[in-house]
């Protein structure tokens, strides 16, 4: 059988599997008895396990083949996240990394990393949660552990995960490194730095955000000095106006004593206080320098007018962060503020022409502020203003680009870098009509005899201007053309008056009742094919 005979082969199983899920799908559990419903659901996860190291397999093929530069993405974990849709793909790397086949320089297949874990994958045994447990425990083995023992203790960890909860494995893995290294002797430097970190999460609903991490020894100690004068009762307090800011160095003693009997806060919250406290104090103290990529390092925020006037609502950061409007009142009283004009053009020389290749910290402002400027003009890119590269979005510098400010765009240094005339790489342009002028549209240069793709505008900085023409259009309008190539009637639902909240209450019962009506007649359609 030839290796075209096999990927069609493939193809086709992949196309019973999914005819087969419909048919697994479309049956009614009902009458069957409890012993049957359980069968059933343990054979369901035996199968969605045994999926994931499928998938793991999937994925390497595609890396291996180059088939995410094609597409027009850096790596194999950027065509996971946008093209796949993955959510966590930096998780699925670690598995796949661990649990998969590699090939050589040579071209020739190596082993799994952990062979053991990877065949009890396989078997249908162990969740991706079983796999992070285990990682965990693994990779706190000292590397001075002599190699069969590492490897023991992985095969056993495997093991475990057949039958315990990853919950456990954590707590078996504990007493399996104590058993290792009782004495804690075995750890070295090396270790420490190894498994050295500090993650910060998304913002959640609140606009909140947590930490995790492991800090060095030597970090740790300086940490605690800190702390130690920082978070002190009483000090660095934002519910007392009367609490000393700062250090305790130049505090009164019994301005502190007062204040610290009339502080209430958790051992967590002083700490967070104090390091909010040290923020500031590097922030001011010009520690971080004049300039960070054209801007200057501070924080930077773009708020609209309406939102500010009203007091409600989120500012964004040049850094991505999210901010109450609360807390940027709050802010502005030791502000420096920078006012964004678009209709004129301030003293601050935003046409340089040729004389100069870098954009100047003006226009890079001016960038930040613009709709959809909140970082990488790249779709689907979400870095954020305080880490791109200035783009000449129109035509290069080399060959005799301007950097004006209506000639570039922001683009993060990697996809700055994937511009270029090759397949697989991307062509830019500025749009110059329609509801995205202004704006880079990004076009993936084709691959031999295919046609060129439809220019693209990222999108993801501007959800809450997106969500505010949604509530006036009733739609996102994501078409996938340009902005500059709709009929004019398009771009007119944008301009329209926003319509009155019993209206928009009225208009969406209408759509749900139309929703349940489509739901209700597909639902008979399918029954009917059942029967």
């Amino acid at each position: 059988m030839s290796g075209t005979d096999q990927v069609s082969e493939v193809q086709q199983l992949y196309a019973q599997l999914h005819d087969l899920l419909d048919r697994i799908d479309a049956v009614d559990t009902t009458p069957a008895m409890d012993d049957a419903v359980l069968d059933v659901a343990e054979q369901h996860e035996r199968a969605h396990r045994r999926m994931s190291l499928i998938g793991h397999r999937r994925m390497m093929d595609c890396n291996d083949r180059g088939v995410p530069g094609q597409l027009g993405y850096r790596h194999i974990g950027e065509m996971m996240a946008h093209h796949l849709r993955i959510p966590d793909h930096r998780r699925r790397m670690r598995h796949m990394r661990a649990l998969t086949e590699f090939r050589s320089l040579q071209g020739e297949l190596t082993p799994p990393r952990y062979a053991a874990l990877a065949a009890v994958v396989a078997d249908g045994a162990a969740t991706p949660a079983h796999v992070d447990a285990v990682l965990k425990v693994v990779k706190k083995i000292p590397r001075s552990v002599p190699l069969d023992v590492a490897e023991k203790a992985e095969a056993m960890l495997a093991e475990f995960a057949r039958t315990l909860t990853p919950k456990q494995i954590l707590k078996a893995g504990a007493e399996l490194l104590g058993r290792i290294d009782p004495d804690g002797t075995l750890a070295d430097e090396r270790d420490r730095a190894r498994r050295r970190s500090v993650l910060i999460g998304d913002q959640d609903d609140q606009s909140m955000s947590e930490i995790d991490g492991a800090l060095t020894p030597k970090a740790r100690a300086m940490l605690d000095v800190i702390l130690a004068k920082m978070a002190a009762p009483g000090m660095n307090n934002p519910d007392d106006d009367q609490s000393p800011q700062g250090a305790n160095t130049d505090a009164d003693i019994e301005a502190l004593k007062e204040a610290a009997g009339r502080d209430h806060r958790s051992t967590g919250q002083h700490n967070h206080d104090a390091l909010e406290a040290l923020f500031k104090l590097v922030l001011d103290g010009g520690v971080l320098g004049k300039s960070h990529r054209g801007l200057p390092p501070h924080i930077i925020v773009k708020v609209n007018e309406t939102d500010l006037r009203d007091r409600a609502g989120f500012g964004h950061t040049a850094t991505g962060t999210q901010l109450p409007i609360a807390d940027i009142i709050e802010m502005a009283a030791e502000a420096q503020f920078h006012l964004a004009v678009f209709t004129d053009h301030t003293a601050q020389p935003l046409y340089l022409g040729t004389a100069k290749r870098f954009a100047n910290q003006a226009q890079r402002l001016m960038h930040f502020a613009q709709d959809g400027g909140g970082g990488c003009s790249k779709p689907g890119c979400s870095h954020p203003s305080a880490i791109v590269e200035i783009h000449h979005a129109d035509k290069d510098w080399a060959d005799g680009g301007t950097t004006d400010i209506d000639t570039t765009a922001p683009a993060c240094p990697p996809h700055n870098r994937m511009v270029g005339p090759n397949p697989g790489q991307w062509t830019t342009r500025i749009i110059r009509h329609g509801r995205d002028a202004g704006r880079a549209g990004w076009s993936l240069n084709p691959l031999d005899g295919k046609p060129p793709a439809s220019p693209q505008v990222n999108r993801i900085h501007e959800v809450g201007e997106l969500f505010e023409h949604y509530l006036r259009a009733g739609t996102i309008s994501e078409d996938p053309q340009p902005a500059e190539t709709k009929p004019p009637a398009a771009d007119a639902a944008v301009r329209r008056k926003p319509i009155s909240p019993a209206r928009l209450a009225a208009r969406t019962r209408r759509r749900k009742r139309k929703l349940r009506r489509t739901s209700h007649q597909a639902q008979q359609r399918s029954l009917a094919r059942v029967r």
